[in-house]
């Protein structure tokens, strides 16, 4: 066994997954798909190949050739991190052919119920892969060590449609054929099924693999891009139609930036409030959650971020978690680089300030566990949805822009399009980039300590904390509140919500408690429909022992399933010290845990058994 990835059974000297062909039945009733998936090998290859799943019941493997069953196993206990290894015995075969089911707990699907959705009467599932979740949707080398290509058939209710990510290939009527493998008693060619075909050319990492069926509606935004959402939810349509306007002026931005859009399509998806994250990057197909429109087009960064993936991280991609800052530093980069061209240096360094303040915070989190505070750390036997954390991101935006001002703007420019071009379609790892760092700008390791800055723990002295009139003034007013000063409102005119997340996440953890009260009754943050400034308020409001908050809390924190917005707020609670503080996470917890994505179940439960 040659692993590659600490989170695969993947073996490195197998021959890898070069196309899986899908053929899914989507069973709203009980929450599972029923599939087959025919995978090809890059070469005939004779031994035991090695797939990762999770939580499917396999019914059979065959050789597709011949239709005969092939020798298998599964291993006896599921591995709580990387699922169930499937062992196939091949005898010179280069195609496998599975049929199985899903479970109604895949990690990596959120069936909603037609309570759960805006229009109260059609059913609604996504998908979420990253970081190791396409394993339970379909067996795979589930590592972005593995690219592969895809096409799907997919067998829905006619009264809904689906998106991928992928190209849509056409809608039609079901054909018997298709369902030979699966089970007789599906009705795959009756009256209310359709057919949604997809096909993905280029070759793309497996937890890149994405999809949503529901009653989708959509909106035009550029020539390249379309917005999605629940049709019958017109408000968020029309909101996301006017936060979304300048998408094709960042994709323009990005290709001057980093060379030629390779995805066609630039195409978004706003999800139910339950989505975990803020975005995802699924080519083709970008996933958000709905609290990134605000009405000023302030979300239009989130977007920037997914944009900048299609070049950093969809082009080229981190070879395992362990490398996670390649495809989230460079990304972090890319899109302030695009934020700066299209909302002005000044957004530009209000963002870059909150991920310098966020990224110290983290520095807080991990003191106990500085391995997470590397770039490049060792992840064997962890689960990278417990360490998801800013420094990928912020600690890797960090090394880039070290780069960048060792070398200048300019020829940092043309490095970095070399680089793209240079690893585009392939996996890397922080030896490779290194390696093409020192061949391309000769000396560097004798200007910047390369190997402090990967494998170093902390913040390097030679990072930057940004400079900018609104920003000093900004971190100056927070300072001022710790000595009992509150901003006037001619000092906070002209704030939005970046001016005030940066504010709030300045202020002491904990303050006076009058204080807190006295600054929510002056500009009303506890109300604000911007959830990164009434997290960030309702985080300083929780530490500070203001128990009339907790309605407020209650309520946020069974409105959304962002993990940007519950790991802080159950964390304030649980570690608050405070026996109200910690019933109260225990009780929303046991109310809401249904409404969040599996993945976001895991996370809370971590810090609730962690604390309480």
């Amino acid at each position: 066994m040659a692993p590659i990835d600490p989170h695969s059974f993947t073996d490195s000297t197998h021959p890898l997954t070069t196309h899986v062909s899908l053929s899914l039945y989507l069973s709203f009733p009980t929450s599972t798909i029923h599939a087959s998936a025919l995978l090809t090998l890059s070469s005939p290859f004779s031994g035991t190949l090695s797939l990762d799943s999770r939580s499917l019941s396999l019914s059979s493997i065959l050789d597709p050739q011949t239709l005969h069953p092939l020798p298998h196993s599964l291993s006896p206990t599921p591995d709580p991190i990387r699922g169930t290894e499937i062992s196939v015995v091949l005898s010179g075969q280069s195609q496998i052919l599975l049929i199985y089911s899903t479970s109604p707990a895949a990690s990596a699907l959120q069936w909603l119920s037609p309570p759960q959705t805006f229009s109260k009467t059609h059913p609604y599932v996504y998908t979420q892969c990253q970081a190791i979740h396409a394993r339970s949707i379909f067996p795979c080398q589930d590592t972005p060590a593995r690219r592969i290509r895809y096409d799907v058939v997919m067998n829905i209710p006619a009264s809904l449609s689906a998106v991928m990510s992928a190209r849509h290939v056409r809608r039609r009527l079901p054909l018997p054929e298709e369902a030979t493998h699966l089970d007789s008693s599906l009705c795959w060619c009756a009256e209310d099924r359709v057919v949604e075909e997809f096909v993905m050319e280029q070759p793309i990492p497996p937890y890149l693999f994405a999809f949503a069926v529901g009653e989708l509606g959509f909106r035009e935004v550029g020539p390249r891009t379309r917005v999605y959402a629940e049709s019958a939810d017109v408000e968020v349509l029309d909101a996301a139609e006017v936060e979304f306007a300048g998408a094709e002026e960042m994709i323009r931005q990005g290709e001057k930036l980093f060379g030629e859009y390779d995805w066609e399509r630039f195409d978004l998806l706003v999800l139910p409030p339950s989505f975990p994250y803020g975005g995802m990057e699924n080519p083709r197909m970008v996933f958000l959650t709905p609290t990134v429109i605000k009405g000023d087009a302030s979300g239009g960064q989130v977007v920037a971020h997914e944009l900048a993936h299609s070049w950093t991280g969809n082009l080229i991609t981190n070879v395992n978690n362990e490398h996670f800052w390649l495809n989230e530093g460079f990304t972090t980069y890319a899109e302030r680089r695009i934020v700066e061209v299209v909302q002005g240096a000044d957004i530009a360094t209000l963002n870059m300030g909150i991920g310098w303040r966020g990224l110290k915070d983290e520095m807080e989190r991990f003191k106990d566990n500085l391995e997470c505070t590397k770039l490049k750390n060792n992840q064997q036997g962890v689960d990278p949805d417990d360490v998801y954390s800013q420094v990928p991101y912020e600690k890797g935006f960090q090394f880039v822009l070290r780069i960048e001002r060792q070398v200048g703007r300019t020829a940092f420019d043309e490095f970095l399009k070399k680089y793209i071009a240079t690893f585009k379609f392939k996996s890397i790892d922080t030896d490779t980039f290194l390696d093409f760092l020192k061949a391309n700008i000769p000396g560097i390791e004798k200007e910047i300590n390369l190997e402090l800055w990967t494998e170093g723990v902390g913040i390097p002295e030679d990072a930057y904390e940004p400079v900018s009139t609104i920003y000093t003034k900004i971190i100056s007013l927070a300072e001022e509140f710790k000595q009992g000063k509150m901003p006037s409102e001619d000092e906070v005119a002209e704030w939005k919500g970046q001016e005030w997340e940066l504010y709030l996440e300045n202020l002491p953890k904990s303050c006076e408690p009058s204080q807190v009260i006295a600054l929510d009754k002056r500009y009303r943050l506890a109300e604000s429909k911007d959830y990164e400034v009434k997290v960030s308020f309702l985080q300083v409001a929780i530490s500070s022992k203001c128990r009339e908050y907790h309605g407020e809390v209650e309520k946020t924190l069974k409105t959304v399933g962002r993990m940007k917005y519950l790991r802080p707020l159950f964390n304030a609670l649980a570690q608050s010290g405070g026996t109200e503080e910690k019933q109260l996470a225990k009780q929303v917890f046991a109310e809401a845990r249904e409404t969040y994505h599996p993945i976001a179940q895991g996370v809370v439960e971590s810090i609730l058994s962690k604390y309480i």
